[in-house]
Parts: C-alpha cells; structure tokens; sequence
C-alpha cells in the first residue's frame, strides 16, 4: 500500500515551506496532515514526509513515535486519551478511568494535555474535554458511541 498527500494537503504544504526557513521544521505539520488525511501514519506516509522535508525517513519516524498523539496504526474502536500527570491525578483522572475501563472504548494514557487549570482533562479526535466527572464522561460517550 502506498501513500501520497493529497492535492489539498500539497498545497497545504507548498504554502508553509514559504513560511518556514527550513523544510525541516515541516516535520510535525506534515504528520498533522498525514494523520488527519488517513487517520494514522504509515511507513509509506513517513516516506512521503522525508520527501517533502529533506528529512531522513528513520528521523520522521523517531518524531513520530516520540509524541503520543501520532498514531502509527490504524484504530479501530474510539480511541480516548487521558491526562496521567499530577494535576489530573489530584483533581480525579483515577476515578475517570476506572470508569472508562467499563466502556467500550480503548484508553491511552498520555502525558499532558496542556489544560492543568481545567483538570481532570481527556482527549478524543483531538478535542479536549476538560473538568471532567463521571457524570459529564458518561454523556460525552452517549453522544459518540
């Protein structure tokens, strides 16, 4: 299976190497657009992006694998992230969690979410979901399961 970007997506692209002094600082932006076209991030996908930014394919690759939100397979059941750090600890992420193991839903833990100040905090599809209980977990799953 091979991958290629999207006429979209090449513009896209064509456009921020004209902002960007170096095709190299288009690494995270072109795993954004890769994961956004096809859900994940394939190997071929992580060619295409050392094409595009003169970097080599095991480096993209090593960028990818560093952040949690870059998925390197596809995924099948809705995938919810959930904040592990001390201040959704100390705020209730324990008890959220325990609950979405009841769920039909697959549950990664991650590092933070970037909203300590609205903890406990889960992510799906890229949307945060803050001040979480129980209750307000159970009707976020109602309206996507």
């Amino acid at each position: 299976m091979s991958f290629s970007f999207s006429q979209e997506n090449l513009e896209k692209i064509a456009a921020l190497k004209k902002r960007y002094p170096s095709p190299k600082a288009l690494c995270l932006p072109c795993l954004w657009l890769v994961q956004y076209q096809e859900g994940y991030i394939s190997l071929d996908a992580i060619d295409a992006i050392s094409e595009q930014t003169t970097i080599p394919p095991m480096e993209v690759y090593r960028v990818a694998t560093f952040y949690t939100m870059f998925h390197l397979e596809k995924r099948e059941k809705l995938q919810v992230d959930v904040c592990k750090t001390l201040s959704c600890k100390l705020c209730g992420a324990d008890d959220i969690l325990q609950h979405l193991e009841s769920k039909d839903v697959t549950i990664n833990h991650v590092e933070c979410l970037g909203s300590c100040g609205t903890a406990p905090v889960m992510q799906i599809n890229d949307k945060n979901y803050e001040n979480l209980t129980i209750e307000k977990v159970e009707s976020i799953l109602e309206e996507l399961l």
